[in-house]
């Protein structure tokens, strides 16, 4: 044997798999002729290359600790082919992944750069609590907001006033780094986005004091929303442009305004249409009337025909919520409860007793079931 191929990779002959895979990428590293340009270095490269080879193969391994020569060892110690293609498969026991860790450290991410240009602003949000009246209406309501705008100071700049912004140095006003890898499997060329400017081209060499070189400061503002009438809780209405405005003279987000709403006191909304209980006397009930009971836009007559049932539900056409998509209303409903009186006067009661009479309620019922409905007619 010419060589010591454990001499080659620089580790003793009890070294781990581990330890002469380690030795082979510092070495390969270290001798690669693209990377290495002093004279021997590339034969160096072969050598380390077909130690590797055998030591990193345990069949040939062995052969090589027992006898001191391998399968495919001619009588210079080193046969088997020249430059790169004695290796099978190209590169032997060391998969692509391998070469290239050894010489990326592990590493095998693309960046991608590129000059920054104006970027759009965030979008806000503003929660808005509306009456079920408000909402049966709709209304025009003005509203406050803190949102970021252009520094009045540097006009969007973020350079003190009086000063400018200057081309970056360290990537010449492009945004962005390249830089070239040289490895046994070739050039690799890397972009990067520029970290001194961030990729905008372009530095600030004294700051605007109002908005410490961003361009953008915080402002209060008043702005007057339009609220189409028949909204519910979880509707969202977009105010476009009336977000935080962008960076870099970029256009401004948008606002949306998320509506809620507040329980009422009398009504119960259920998708377009509302509900109400009343109380009547049980002698409306019994004659009927006509009477007079709030509506979400004003009071409305409600016919009770003569006759009506207690907890019976009358409706009123039209008298809901407006269809936020489409045309009309949804209805009122009204949930007629009974009014009974508890202390009636003696003459109330003469009357209640007669009226009874000439009904026949005062009969004596042969059957309990005389007075249970039928369920099924």
């Amino acid at each position: 044997m010419a060589s010591d191929l454990y001499g080659i990779l620089e580790v003793d002959r009890n070294a781990s798999e581990a330890d002469i895979k380690k030795a082979y990428r510092r070495l390969a590293r270290q001798y690669h002729p693209d990377v290495n340009k002093e004279k021997g270095a590339e034969e160096k490269f072969k050598e380390v290359q077909k130690a590797y080879e055998v030591l990193s193969d345990p069949q040939k391994k062995a052969n090589y600790d027992q006898f001191g020569v391998t399968d495919d060892q001619g009588p210079s110690g080193f046969g088997g082919g020249g430059g790169f293609g004695g290796f099978e498969g190209g590169f032997g026991a060391e998969s692509f992944e391998d070469i290239f860790d050894a010489f990326f450290g592990g590493s095998r991410r693309s960046s991608k750069g590129g000059r920054s240009g104006p970027r759009q602003g965030e979008d806000l949000r503003y929660d808005l609590e509306l009456t079920l009246e408000e909402v049966a209406k709709g209304l025009s309501k003005d509203i406050d907001i803190y949102h970021m705008e252009r520094c009045s100071d540097c006009k969007g700049s973020g350079a003190k006033a009086g000063t400018s912004k200057t081309t970056c140095s360290h990537c010449h006003g492009a945004g962005q780094v390249r830089t070239v890898q040289r490895t046994m499997l070739g050039s690799f060329s890397q972009v990067t986005t520029c970290h001194v400017c961030s990729g905008t081209g372009e530095v600030i060499q004294t700051p605007c004091t109002t908005c410490k070189g961003k361009g953008l400061e915080k402002k209060r503002k008043q702005i007057r929303i339009d609220i189409p009438a028949g909204v519910d809780k979880g509707t969202r209405l977009r105010v476009t442009g009336e977000g935080n405005h962008g960076e870099g003279g970029g256009p401004a987000g948008d606002l949306y305004v998320f509506i809620s709403v507040k329980t009422h006191k009398y009504f119960e909304r259920q998708g377009d249409d509302v509900y109400i209980d009343i109380q009547l006397p049980i002698t409306q009930l019994i004659l009927g009337a006509d009477i007079d009971i709030p509506t979400l836009d004003g009071q409305a007559v409600l016919k009770v025909p003569a006759g009506t049932q207690p907890s019976a539900v009358l409706r009123l056409k039209g008298k809901g919520i407006p269809h936020l998509k489409g045309f009309g209303k949804g209805d009122q409903y009204v949930k007629v409860i009974a009014s009974t009186p508890t202390q009636l006067s003696s003459k109330e009661k003469d009357l209640i007793e007669e009226f009874a009479k000439l009904r026949g309620d005062l009969k004596e019922r042969k059957s309990p079931f005389d007075c249970v409905r039928t369920k099924f007619l």
